[in-house]
């Protein structure tokens, strides 16, 4: 079977202005100078959408949204949907980051209704999971994960409309990283699960590793059996950062 294409992704969160927006300029002159063996997003704010698009125009790096409503349009006051997001130019959308289930109680359910939603504007999801430090500290790792990937997931998923992004909640901006056998393991289990529900479909939909990637340890992070790239927080903020995050897959 066909590996996933590696996708190192970058999540702005609420960070950034149009000053930033030089970081696109940047980043494009980096990979083409030094070149990306992988695919490579930017997913800022949802003011700076338009002006990243702009900015990066005939570069390599794709531009995506942090969120979007299951519904198409109506009474949902700042909330952005798909549509609107497919409409901007975006390609890919993230959904369920834990910050949103933490923050804004999402559940599973709503993940998949977000998910669905994007895929039928042609948008390529990015399904997050991850559990707390509780959880992991309960040996509980495995069954939240497998469980918040399975409710999570819709029933059409395929490598054109779906990845999934695997954050340890414990591991986000902390500066603690999990072991690359503990990655590995919560890997391999994404993948199994999978492969049994989409067969061979399930070989090919890419597993993202995040939690505090950077620089230092994005090669043996990148190294790890089924691990397909990265979803990168604060990293990704600094154009030079981020390239050297890519540069794992030259």
């Amino acid at each position: 079977m066909t590996s996933p294409k590696p996708l190192v992704a970058g999540n702005w969160k609420m960070n950034g202005l149009l000053a930033n927006v030089s970081q696109m300029t940047e980043l494009n002159q980096l990979i083409s100078d030094g070149g990306a063996n992988c695919d490579v997003l930017l997913c800022p704010s949802t003011t700076l959408i338009s002006s990243l698009l702009e900015a990066g125009a005939g570069g390599k790096v794709m531009v995506g949204g942090q969120d979007c409503h299951a519904n198409v349009s109506g009474a949902h006051t700042g909330d952005i949907s798909a549509e609107m997001l497919k409409d901007l130019g975006c390609s890919y959308v993230i959904v369920g980051h834990s910050e949103r289930r933490a923050d804004h109680g999402e559940t599973s359910a709503d993940v998949n209704a977000k998910a669905a939603a994007a895929q039928t504007q042609g948008l390529k999801a990015i399904i997050c999971c991850g559990e707390s430090d509780e959880e992991r500290s309960s040996g509980k790792t495995l069954d939240v994960v497998l469980e918040q990937v399975k409710a999570s997931i819709p029933q059409d998923a395929k490598n054109s409309n779906t990845v999934i992004a695997y954050e340890p909640v414990w591991a986000i901006g902390t500066g603690k990283v999990p072991t690359a056998n503990d990655v590995e393991e919560v890997h391999a289990a994404i993948r199994t699960l999978l492969i049994q529900r989409f067969g061979e479909e399930g070989a090919l939909i890419g597993i993202l590793y995040g939690g505090s990637v950077k620089a230092s340890n994005a090669s043996e992070l990148m190294g790890v059996q089924n691990v397909n790239g990265a979803l990168v927080g604060g990293a990704s903020l600094k154009a030079a950062d981020f390239y050297g995050i890519i540069e794992a897959y030259k």
